[in-house]
């Protein structure tokens, strides 16, 4: 296929370069974006008077036939094109002669493929968006089905106090639903029109930006032509977004990695959504939430990747700028990917309370209620804290846990011990006076579901 800036060249460019060059195996995917861009620009042009109503309906019919005809797939990809934009605009040109060659005017491929960016940006985060909200439906229905299932809860990876998987579960929520909010609020900066910017400098031709960004949706006209072209903050956004749930997705995959263990046994994964070993017969592996943990990895390297690309860039647009695609597509396929199928192995996972609620037995995660027993009897809480501790070495050493110590045993630390410690250090007793807003207390827990489900739309 003929450039179609070879006029100015004497020859042709190497094959070699032109590969290196051409960005049509991967940014073929913008060709909707594409289409739909030069409708709403040839619409304008039209109704300023730049082009004619009757070159404008040809381009118009055209550029829909050839949507058409890539979605059927009656029409193919030319991989020798440079790139999308220019593949479209050939074949439009082919199919309605100069009517095709006037839809450039006042136009460059600068504020063209930005626009096309900032379109699929907003399409995809749509998108990531409902994924999470599906993702988020599922940990709420585990945790619907548990708001009784005691656990230990942890910190620095140690028992330390009682909660439920309902609470656990929740905590997950209001991760994912905060990275709702940040793709939402990112959309704000991402819908603003650049198309008109042209190469940096405007036109010359008395264009109407608020048309097109009317006809596209969007919320504003970049104020700026070079900032229109030269900057990708709207992609590194969404890539930060994305790097930050597949964070979140990686620590739940720990997680679900220790549960699974033989030395934790919380949970067993569904064959379904586990893999065996080449060789040894006995295992089952959660390679689900590993390929997930990795992949954290691969999309955090999606950010730097495009942090670095953009961070000595002059103004204003640059080839360089061309690398921002296969980041951006790769990230968001990934994400989609990754929380689609974890929320699948999630459904199917069985939860073992038996084994949650005879581990938190073992771990003194009632201490520090029995230190506040202490204190609700009118010791100071330090000292408490150090009568409690001293009872802990002593249950290490003799191998009780503070439900078993006699109340004999109990008096040779404090005379504020008495028959009533033995409900205060009960776990369920524990968990269920933890009232407070937040805390994992069955009230508690549904009080926290309720305000997720509304949080999404339900």
């Amino acid at each position: 296929m003929s450039k179609m800036w070879d006029g100015r060249f004497g020859k042709e460019i190497d094959k070699d370069v032109n590969d290196f060059n051409s960005s049509i195996m991967f940014d073929k995917r913008l060709y909707e974006e594409d289409i739909k861009g030069s409708l709403a620009h040839a619409a304008m042009l039209a109704a300023v008077g730049i082009i004619s109503y009757d070159d404008s309906q040809l381009i118009t019919d055209g550029l829909t036939a050839i949507l058409d005809d890539l979605n059927s797939g009656k029409l193919v990809f030319d991989m020798t094109a440079e790139d999308i934009h220019m593949f479209i605009e050939a074949e439009l040109t082919k199919r309605v002669g100069d009517a095709g060659k006037r839809l450039h005017t006042a136009r460059s491929r600068n504020d063209q493929v930005a626009l096309d960016m900032r379109m699929y940006v907003v399409k995809e985060t749509n998108a990531i968006i409902e994924i999470i909200k599906s993702f988020i439906k599922t940990l709420v229905g585990i945790a619907e089905k548990n708001t009784s299932t005691l656990m230990p809860g942890y910190t620095h990876l140690q028992q330390a106090q009682p909660v439920t998987l309902a609470e656990h579960m929740l905590a997950y929520c209001a991760m994912f639903l905060r990275d709702i909010d940040r793709l939402n609020d990112s959309k704000k900066r991402t819908l603003v029109l650049p198309l008109g910017a042209c190469a940096l400098a405007g036109t010359t031709f008395p264009i109407d930006r608020q048309y097109v960004k009317d006809k596209l949706d969007f919320n504003e006209v970049g104020f700026n032509s070079m900032d229109c072209v030269s900057d990708r903050d709207f992609v590194i956004e969404l890539l930060s977004n994305i790097a930050l749930i597949m964070v979140h997705i990686s620590r739940l995959a720990e997680e679900v990695i220790l549960w699974a263990s033989a030395e934790f046994k919380f949970i067993e994964l569904d064959d379904a959504y586990a893999t065996g070993s080449s060789i040894m017969p006995n295992k089952k592996n959660p390679d689900v939430a590993e390929l997930a943990r990795g992949k954290s990895g691969r999309v955090i390297g999606d950010l730097m990747g495009m942090l670095a690309v953009m961070k000595g860039i002059p103004l204003a647009y640059n080839k360089d700028m061309q690398e921002d695609k296969e980041c951006l597509f790769d990230a968001a396929d990934t994400v989609k990917q990754v929380v689609t199928i974890f929320g699948k192995m999630l459904e199917t996972t069985t939860f073992s309370d038996g084994n949650m609620a005879k581990d938190a037995e073992k771990g003194f995660i009632n201490a520090t209620d029995c230190a506040d027993y202490l204190v609700k009897k009118g010791l100071p809480f330090r000292t408490a804290y150090k009568i409690v501790g001293s009872i802990i070495g002593y249950c290490i050493k003799n191998g009780k846990v503070l439900t078993s110590m006699t109340l004999d045993e109990y008096k040779e630390f404090s005379e504020f011990f008495d028959k009533d410690v033995y409900d205060a250090v009960n776990l369920n007793t524990c968990l269920n006076k933890r009232t407070s807003e937040g805390a994992p207390s069955k009230v508690s827990v549904e009080k926290q579901i309720k305000t997720v489900k509304g949080k999404l739309g339900k």
